[in-house]
């Protein structure tokens, strides 16, 4: 096992999920329960800027059901009004696609649903595309989700990413489902597994939704320092956490 660097800043990634070309959240990834919290992504994307974050974390709910790109014009919207580097999935399922999206400015492509069904791809676009692969691994009660979370494998998020982190990826993102958009705090046991077994990078997500969500999460980073960042989405629009005490936060060690 490599060793891993000692506690470090995280980072924060601001969500942008789209669907039908619209900033929304859903809860527990169900399609059916979205909020719209903007109809203007480059704008959004313009404000999270504005307000202190130095990464944008961006999902084509639309694309990860139909199993294509599907929200492009949102997303170039974003990448042209964003002035920090942007990572993006849903729907991204063949080299072509990863290339698309980089030649566009995409600076991180996730791989999702798809490291599950081909995980030749992911070893494929690591080697194509250096330090621009990030592996998402959602999970339900452990066990991982794809297509857009609508199916649930029988393999357990720890054994695929031990599976893939010799793959070349920069970082895996770990969503635990049954928490996503309910503010009800991150999935910290899972996450610090990831953390502590992998030599990875780990981004945690799913479940924030106060200052104490994110200083428990920078407790558990100290003594596990494979986390890397954490991805906020509906506190954030909510208001519930504002985006300058977050990056204290995160980023006093």
């Amino acid at each position: 096992m490599t060793t891993l660097p000692s506690p470090r800043p995280l980072t924060l990634y601001p969500a942008i999920d789209l669907k039908g070309g619209q900033c929304v959240r859903l809860r527990q990834g169900e399609m059916d329960q979205a909020t719209i919290y903007s109809d203007d992504p480059g704008s959004q994307a313009k404000e999270w800027h504005k307000q202190g974050c130095k990464w944008l974390h961006v999902v084509d709910l639309d694309g990860a059901f139909a199993k294509k790109p599907v929200n492009i014009e949102a997303v170039q919207a974003i990448l042209a009004n964003s002035k920090v580097p942007v990572e993006l999935g849903g729907g991204i399922r063949d080299l072509q696609s990863v290339e698309f999206w980089l030649s566009q400015g995409v600076t991180r492509v996730i791989l999702g649903s798809v490291a599950v069904k081909n995980p030749q791809l992911v070893y494929d676009a690591c080697k194509a595309f250096p330090n621009q692969i990030v592996i998402g691994i959602d999970a339900k009660s452990g066990f991982v989700s794809t297509e857009g979370w609508a199916e649930t494998s029988e393999m357990k998020a720890l054994d695929l990413a031990l599976r893939l982190q010799d793959s070349g990826a920069g970082a895996i993102i770990f969503t635990e489902i049954q928490r996503d958009g309910m503010l009800s705090g991150l999935d910290l046991e899972q996450t610090a597994e990831l953390a502590h077994h992998l030599s990875i990078p780990v981004i945690a997500s799913g479940g924030v939704g106060n200052l104490d969500h994110l200083r428990a999460l920078r407790e558990v980073a100290n003594k596990e320092p494979g986390i890397e960042g954490v991805i906020v989405g509906r506190a954030l629009y909510d208001g519930r956490i504002n985006i300058q005490e977050a990056l204290k936060v995160l980023e006093t060690c």
